[in-house]
This record gives structure tokens, C-alpha cells and sequence, in this order.
């Protein structure tokens, strides 16, 4: 299992949200280039950035900030959020990111996922965020009458590296991960299938390693991990 530390990009700087609400926002660091050496220099493996002001307007933002990030680590990157056209995939590549995830425009035009996935082969994700099982978009401010479980099946076999896998009403709460939810999806498709939202501490990843069925392939580590309450050295032995 691989464990993502996260960094929310907001305004340049590294912020957690509390179930997406940019009224209960906490600046975390105003140099998310250090915030990047610092989780590498932890030991983990991956990092995963979502540009939040660009989830909102629909076009990156925090270019600058994730070419500090960029910079600061040799650790491969997943970014998402405004990542809704040809174009953007090629910039966030040229910034340096490994792989890009693809949220809203997967939700309103699937089609675009597969025209993407042929044109960078193993470097698009799909970010599936839902309240009460149903898909949100635009940064989490619109939610769709489409399920989470049948927005998954429809990149079955296309050629999507991963599923990032969002229990909006447990982001940044720190209530546990909805390991049901995630586990439902995860036995539903035959693609890497990655955990987030509300993960609490090492318990989470236990039990998502635990569960019967398909294994998860990897979870987001947010909130938790910013506040201290999960030792990363046994965060990655229990997940190795």
C-alpha cells in the first residue's frame, strides 16, 4: 500500500480543509516546496497535490507553488484539481508532475478521460469525490444525481492508472476512513483503487489492509498527519 501525503494549494500556500469548506480553512505553511522536502525526508514515497483554487475556477493556479514543490523533491507527483482540458495535462506535466487526475470534466464527459489516456498512457488518474455515495464536482460545491460506484465502473479496462476515492462528508474531519465505501469500489473495478477522506491514524490503514477483497492500493494521508497524531515511520511499516 502506498501512503500519499497530501498538499492543498491554496493562494501559494499549503491549507487543510474541513469537508471542503473554505470557511473552516487552516494555513498550514506558506512554503509548500519545504512542506514537499519535509514528507520525503519522512520516508514517504509519493506526494499528492490538489490546486484548490483551480478545483473552483476550473484552470490551475498554483503553478509557481508546484514548481517549488517540484523543485524541493525527486518524489513523483499526483495533481488534481482544474485539470479539465489537453492543455492543463500538458502544463502540470511540464511543471513536473507524474501524473494528473482528472475530477470534474471525468464526471460531465468520460469521453475525455479516454481521449486522455491515449495521449499520456499511465499518466492519468480519475478523482471520484462523493457526498452520500453521489459524485461532487467543482471543487465540491455541486453534486451530481450520478452514484460514485457507476462513475467508477465506466473507466473499467480504459486505461486509468488509478481511482483517488473521496468521502467528501469525512475529508479533514479526521472521523475515520469510510473503509465500506472505498472497499465497495475497490471490489467493483480492476483498477488501483486509492483511499481519502477522514483518515484518523494508523487504525485506518490497518483496517483497509485488513478488509476482505480487493486490496486498496493506496490511501491520502491529510489532516492527521499535518496535526502529528500519525508517526510516519510506523505509518509506512504498517502499510509495507
Amino acid at each position: 500500500m502506498i501512503l500519499y501525503p497530501a498538499i492543498d494549494l491554496k493562494g501559494g500556500q499549503a491549507v487543510r480543509l474541513v469537508k471542503g469548506d473554505f470557511a473552516r480553512m487552516t494555513v498550514f505553511d506558506t512554503d509548500p516546496g519545504a512542506r514537499a522536502a519535509c514528507f520525503e525526508a519522512m520516508g514517504f514515497g509519493y506526494l499528492h497535490l490538489v490546486d484548490l483554487d483551480g478545483a473552483l475556477s476550473g484552470a490551475g493556479v498554483n503553478h509557481e507553488a508546484i514548481a517549488a514543490i517540484r523543485a524541493h523533491t525527486h518524489l513523483p507527483i499526483q495533481l488534481g484539481g482544474g485539470i479539465r482540458d489537453f492543455a492543463a495535462i500538458e502544463t502540470a506535466l511540464k511543471l513536473g508532475v507524474t501524473r494528473v487526475i482528472l475530477g470534474t470534466v471525468a464526471a460531465k464527459n468520460p469521453q475525455f478521460v479516454r481521449d486522455a489516456v491515449r495521449a499520456f498512457p499511465g499518466q492519468v488518474a480519475v478523482g471520484i469525490d462523493a457526498i452520500d455515495g453521489m459524485v461532487a464536482v467543482q471543487g465540491w460545491v455541486e453534486t451530481t444525481d450520478l452514484a460514485a460506484l457507476d462513475l467508477a465502473r465506466q473507466f473499467e479496462d480504459v486505461g486509468v492508472s488509478a481511482l483517488i476515492v473521496t468521502d467528501v462528508g469525512r475529508d479533514g474531519t479526521k472521523s475515520g476512513i469510510n473503509i465500506d465505501f472505498t472497499g465497495t469500489i475497490a471490489d467493483a473495478v480492476g483498477m488501483d483503487v486509492i483511499a481519502s477522506g477522514g483518515l484518523a491514524g494508523v487504525e485506518d490503514i490497518v483496517a483497509l489492509k485488513a478488509r476482505v477483497g480487493k486490496p486498496v492500493a493506496g490511501v491520502i494521508l491529510g489532516r492527521a498527519l499535518y496535526d502529528g497524531l500519525i508517526d510516519p515511520h510506523e505509518a509506512l511499516s504498517l502499510a509495507s
